[in-house]
């Protein structure tokens, strides 16, 4: 099996590293990742300045562009042989609810689905990331039944987030759906040393709602949460109700 890993913390993270060698005890393994942190940054593509990539040690690279670059770099010139699998993490922190349509991590992963390749994301919902490390044992076996499946199902990815609990008090596994969540008060209005006006996005208190069956909910009970994410957006049970508006122009 080869295996393709990539994250949006950067090569250097913490969490890249420990996924990095979970995947070498199932296959063969390719890293290619940003060369600096590049959270939050969606699923943007560079297009308007040349990106450059560079090796750091025998199965690393580096791309100087976003998770995204990274994987598109990845299969379309940067490695050799086709992976089976992307996966994408650890991040360092939750991605769950509204998060993902806001990470690196989880747009590499999608991707790696647009480009026709099996693809799981991983975060670590806890607050330090050194603690990481410690789920590594777990990891490989989670992992290892899920790449071996036969039916891993196509133009799906899986968005795996780990509770932020020793990995020998984890509750289990639940398969989840995306909660939402609201931000308030995470715009900040000041100004410089200089008496220049700035705003800050970040921070605030988070609100979140959804159902027993959301992800948040069970990483906050101490369970592994799995939702699978797919690519179609469209929203199936309003499009009867909207031909039904007879729009015209």
């Amino acid at each position: 099996m080869r295996i393709l890993v990539t994250n949006d913390d950067g090569y250097l993270a913490n969490g890249i590293q420990v996924l990095a060698d979970a995947a070498r005890r199932l296959g063969a393994v390719d890293v290619v990742a940003p060369d600096r942190e590049q959270s939050a940054t969606s699923h943007s593509l560079t297009l308007h300045y040349p990106l450059r990539a560079r090796r750091v040690s025998e199965d690393v690279q580096v791309v100087d562009g976003t998770p995204t670059d990274c994987v598109v770099l990845a299969l379309g010139e940067l490695v050799a042989d086709k992976p089976d699998f992307v996966l994408s993490g650890i991040n360092h922190g939750a991605n769950i609810g509204d998060d993902v349509l806001y990470s690196g991590t989880v747009a590499a992963a999608m991707e790696s689905c647009i480009l026709g390749i099996p693809s799981i994301a991983i975060s670590y919902t806890g607050q330090e990331p050194t603690a990481i490390a410690a789920w590594s044992d777990v990891l490989t076996e989670l992992l290892g039944q899920l790449l071996r499946r036969e039916d891993f199902p196509a133009e799906t990815l899986l968005n795996i987030n780990l509770p932020a609990v020793p990995p020998d008090k984890i509750a289990g596994v639940r398969v989840t759906t995306l909660g939402r969540r609201a931000y308030v008060g995470s715009l900040t209005r000041a100004k410089d040393p200089n008496g220049k006006e700035y705003f800050w996005i970040g921070g605030g208190e988070q609100k979140w709602w959804g159902g027993p069956e959301v992800d948040f909910r069970a990483v906050h009970s101490g369970y592994i949460s799995i939702t699978p994410l797919h690519l179609d957006l469209t929203n199936y049970k309003l499009l009867e109700r909207i031909e039904g508006w007879a729009l015209t122009v």
